[in-house]
């Protein structure tokens, strides 16, 4: 079973996913930021692939992307880096990167790399659906690759249905129509959202992310999904400490607050 079907199928709510930029802050960093995550109870993670115009992301994760593009990440060099990193972790591990550079390096040629180094699923925002329907997921089918897609506040009822028809693994529910960045709380508008998702009862488990930085944001994914995913928080809290760990710790110290 892919470990991300397996993750759901064996814990259904307060599922911690944490979001990293490979490459950034250290061009080494990725593997060593991968095994600590795991130790500190990290129960999910999604590895950034750096691209020069991340239009998704707010102003931490560019920065990221482009400290780590600096720094000489690319995807070649990044499924080199994720080489063995199965001797040591069994979480479910997730790409997360935009269309070009996967595109640039080949799609079947990406997910027999998934396949050889344990990549269970990816993360492509500015995939059009259509095409993934048409070109992409019969080849991530082939090699057991869950494409992962988002739904936001905008996001139509009819088209929230056919997603949850036509994926598999998790829906990654956005908190917000803006880009990524820590917010305070989640207002009534969002919480409206979050019942709204709710009362549809779709076939597939939800993670809520974008803003989730503290204990009313957390407690509220938590409430409303299987579980949150933290990028933009940890992001910054890395590249102040430049340690996964101490990074972690902040992090648990900052979603009691």
């Amino acid at each position: 079973m892919n470990r991300i079907n397996n993750l759901f199928s064996t814990k259904d709510s307060n599922i911690l996913s944490i979001y990293f930029c490979a490459g950034h802050p250290t061009l080494e960093g990725t593997a060593s930021t991968i095994k600590t995550l795991q130790q500190k109870g990290v129960q999910m993670i999604e590895i950034g692939i750096p691209f020069s115009d991340p239009m998704a992301d707010g102003p931490v994760i560019q920065d990221a992307a482009t400290k780590a593009l600096r720094n000489g990440m690319s995807l070649r060099l990044l499924f080199e880096q994720l080489s063995g990193i199965r001797q040591d972790v069994t979480i479910p591990l997730i790409l997360m990167g935009y269309l070009n550079p996967i595109m640039q390096f080949g799609f079947e040629r990406f997910c027999q790399q998934c396949v050889a180094t344990g990549i269970d699923g990816v993360i492509i925002p500015d995939l059009p659906f259509k095409d993934y329907l048409e070109e992409y997921k019969p080849i991530a089918d082939k090699y057991d690759v869950r494409i992962i897609m988002l739904i936001t506040p905008e996001t139509s009822d009819e088209r929230i249905r056919f997603i949850d028809e036509n994926t598999d693994g998790f829906i990654y529910m956005v908190s917000s129509a803006a880009t990524t960045g820590a917010q305070k709380e989640f207002n009534e508008a969002k919480q409206r959202y979050f019942s709204r998702i709710n009362g549809m009862n779709l076939r597939h488990p939800r993670m809520i992310g974008f803003g989730i930085s503290n204990k009313q944001t957390l407690e509220s994914a938590q409430a409303n999904a299987s579980g949150a995913i933290i990028g933009s928080k940890f992001v910054t809290l890395l590249e102040e400490t430049g340690d996964a760990a101490a990074a972690m710790d902040k992090l648990y110290e900052a979603l009691k607050q």
